[in-house]
C-alpha cells in the first residue's frame, strides 16, 4: 500500500515514505476503488490520472516518489458525489435558506458575491440563486484541471429562452477575489467560462389587469421576484432578461403597444408618471401585434358626410378593426362621448364627416401603456389653406377618458387638449369642409376663435395663414370666418367662458345669420 494524502504539493511528495504517492479528493467516492493498484513496469515513471463522471481528471493520481512528467489518463472513472459549498443568493427574502451561507441579492452579483466572499476560507464554491430550480441539478460537477481559475457561468432559461449570463457559478474563491478586486462588472472579468449546460429559473409573476397604462398597477403590485409580466390581455412569454447589473435588468415591452411587458422590480425606484422614468428598456425583443381599435364616424349636417363615410367603409373593409357611426349628436363633448360610448375597446378612432380619409392611414397606431392615458392626434391636410396640423385631423381618443370627463365648463377651450394628448406627424385625412358659404365660415371661425388664446409661435403663424390665405370653392368664406373668430376672441377679451359658446352649433348658425342676414345662403 501507498502513501495517501488530499492536499498534494511538493511537500507532500518529499514526505512521502513509499514508492508511489496516493493524492485524493474529499468528493470521491473510494467504496470500491482498489488501492493496491500498481503500475506496470513500462508506465512506473508516469503520474495516473482517475477521470470523473466529469472532467478527465477527478482528483486522484498515483504519484511516483521520483519526479514524472508524463501523465496517463487511461484509467477508469471514479465517481464524484461530494460538493462544494454553496453560497445562496436570495432574491426574495422569504424564500428557503438552503445554502452554507446564504445572503440577500442587493444591486448586482458582483458586489453580493465579493461581499460574503471575502469573509470565508473556501477554496471552491458554488453559488446559486432562489430563482433557479436545482431539483435535477448535479452539484458533483466540476471545472477541467485547465480551467480551475476560471468564473464557470451556467446559463439560465425560462421556457422558451435562455440567458447565457445566468444566475449560478462556480467559483475559486483566491482568484475571484483577487479578478475583481477593481473590477466595476462581472462581465468584465477575466476568464469567464460559459458553460453549456443550463437551470431553469422558476416562474414569474403575471399581472393581468384592465388599466389603460401598467404605470398603476406597477404600483400597486408587491414584488415578491425580480420581474413581473404586466399584460391588459393575454400572457406572453417573455425573454430570460440577465440580472448581473442594473443596465441589464431591462423594461422589455411584449406587444406593440406595451400591453404585455416585462417590468423588473427596480422601476419602482424610479418610476414618477410613466415607465419611461425608468433608464434601461429594450424595445429589441420580437413584438407581438396589439389589439386593433374600433373607429368611430361622427357627423352632424355636414355637405359630404355621406361621401366621406363611403370613403372610410372602403378604405376600412379589410382591417381588422370594426367601424361604428355616431350621427346628429349637438356639442362637441357630447358627440364625442357618445362616439366612445359606441367603442368596445380601451381607444377609439374617432372620424369627423368634414374630411375624407387619406387612403395610406391604417389605424394600426398602437397606444403607449408605458405611458399615462392620453389621446392621440393625427395630421390633417387642410386644403382650404394648406396647412397641416392636428386640426380636423383623426384622434385616436381613450375611452375611459372622454366618458368620464367633467362637464366642458370645467374644461379648457380646446376639449382635446384639455386631457395629456400626444401628437402623431401623420396625415390622417383631408380637410375638405368648405363644402358651403356656412360650413366654410363656421369651421374657419371656431379655429381662429381658439388660435387665438393661445400664444406660441406655432399658433401665431397658424392664425395668419387662417386670416390671410384661402384656396378653392368658398375660399372668401373661409377668410370671413377665420378674421370674425379673430374679433369675437377679442371682443371676449379671452374670457374661456364666453369664447366656449363658439362651440355650439345653435349659436353658430345665429351668429353666421346676424353678420351676414344671408338666411338664403
Amino acid at each position: 500500500m501507498f502513501d495517501k494524502c488530499y492536499s498534494y504539493d511538493k511537500d507532500s511528495l518529499a514526505q512521502c515514505k513509499t514508492r508511489y504517492l496516493w493524492v485524493l479528493n474529499a468528493h470521491c467516492d473510494y467504496s470500491s476503488f482498489d488501492f493496491s493498484w500498481e503500475p506496470a513496469p513500462w508506465e512506473s515513471k508516469q503520474t495516473h490520472i482517475w477521470p470523473s463522471q466529469h472532467q478527465e481528471h477527478s482528483g486522484t493520481m498515483l504519484v511516483p516518489k521520483e519526479y514524472a512528467t508524463d501523465k496517463n489518463y487511461n484509467h477508469p472513472k471514479v465517481q464524484r458525489k461530494g460538493s462544494e459549498p454553496r453560497l445562496h443568493i436570495k432574491h426574495m427574502p422569504d424564500s428557503a435558506d438552503i445554502g452554507d451561507i446564504n445572503t440577500r441579492y442587493i444591486r448586482d452579483y458582483l458586489g453580493t458575491m465579493r461581499r460574503v466572499l471575502r469573509k470565508v476560507d473556501w477554496q471552491y464554491c458554488w453559488v446559486t440563486t432562489d430563482i433557479c430550480d436545482y431539483k435535477h441539478f448535479d452539484f458533483t460537477w466540476h471545472p477541467s484541471e485547465y480551467q480551475l481559475d476560471m468564473l464557470h457561468v451556467f446559463s439560465s432559461n425560462e421556457l422558451s429562452s435562455e440567458q447565457k449570463f445566468g444566475d449560478t457559478f462556480y467559483v475559486h474563491v483566491p482568484t475571484f477575489l483577487a479578478k475583481t478586486e477593481n473590477l466595476k462588472l462581472l462581465e468584465w472579468f477575466e476568464t469567464l467560462h460559459f458553460i453549456e449546460a443550463s437551470v431553469p429559473r422558476v416562474s414569474i409573476d403575471f399581472v393581468s389587469h384592465d388599466s389603460d397604462s401598467v404605470v398603476d398597477p406597477i404600483w400597486q403590485h408587491e414584488f415578491h421576484r425580480p420581474v413581473a409580466v404586466f399584460s391588459r390581455y393575454d400572457y406572453h412569454v417573455p425573454p430570460c432578461i440577465s440580472l448581473w447589473q442594473p443596465q441589464t435588468k431591462t423594461v422589455v415591452p411584449l406587444t406593440k403597444g406595451s400591453t404585455s411587458v416585462l417590468i423588473p422590480r427596480e422601476v419602482k425606484n424610479h418610476l414618477m408618471t410613466q415607465v419611461y422614468d425608468y433608464p434601461y428598456i429594450d424595445k429589441t425583443q420580437t413584438q407581438m401585434p396589439f389589439e386593433p381599435q374600433d373607429i368611430v364616424y361622427i357627423s352632424y349636417d355636414e355637405v359630404d358626410a355621406e361621401k366621406n363615410y363611403k370613403t372610410l367603409i372602403t378604405i376600412t373593409k379589410d382591417l381588422p378593426n370594426t367601424v361604428h357611426r355616431v350621427h346628429g349628436v349637438d356639442g362637441m363633448q357630447q358627440a364625442l362621448q357618445a362616439a366612445s360610448s359606441k367603442s368596445k375597446t380601451p381607444w377609439s378612432y374617432h372620424v369627423f364627416a368634414k374630411t375624407e380619409l387619406n387612403p395610406e392611414f391604417k389605424f394600426e397606431y398602437s397606444p403607449d401603456y408605458m405611458q399615462i392615458p392620453k389621446h392621440y392626434i393625427f395630421h390633417c391636410h387642410n386644403m382650404s389653406n394648406d396647412l397641416i396640423y392636428g386640426h380636423m385631423g383623426v384622434v385616436l381618443y381613450n375611452n375611459r377618458m372622454v366618458i368620464d370627463s367633467a362637464d366642458y365648463n370645467e374644461l379648457g377651450l380646446d376639449f382635446t387638449m384639455s386631457f395629456p394628448t400626444e401628437v402623431i406627424p401623420e396625415v390622417s385625412c383631408y380637410g375638405r369642409f368648405a363644402t358651403s358659404p356656412y360650413q366654410a365660415w363656421r369651421t374657419a371661425f371656431r379655429e381662429t376663435s381658439k388660435l387665438a388664446s393661445f400664444n406660441t409661435i406655432e399658433s401665431r403663424h397658424r392664425l395668419k395663414v387662417w386670416c390671410e390665405h384661402s384656396l378653392g370653392e368658398y375660399a372668401e368664406w373661409v377668410l370671413r370666418g377665420a378674421n370674425d373668430g379673430v374679433k369675437f376672441y377679442k371682443e371676449c377679451n379671452g374670457e374661456l367662458s364666453q369664447l366656449k359658446v363658439a362651440f355650439d352649433w345653435i349659436w353658430l348658425k345665429e351668429r353666421f345669420n346676424s353678420i351676414y342676414n344671408t338666411s338664403n345662403i
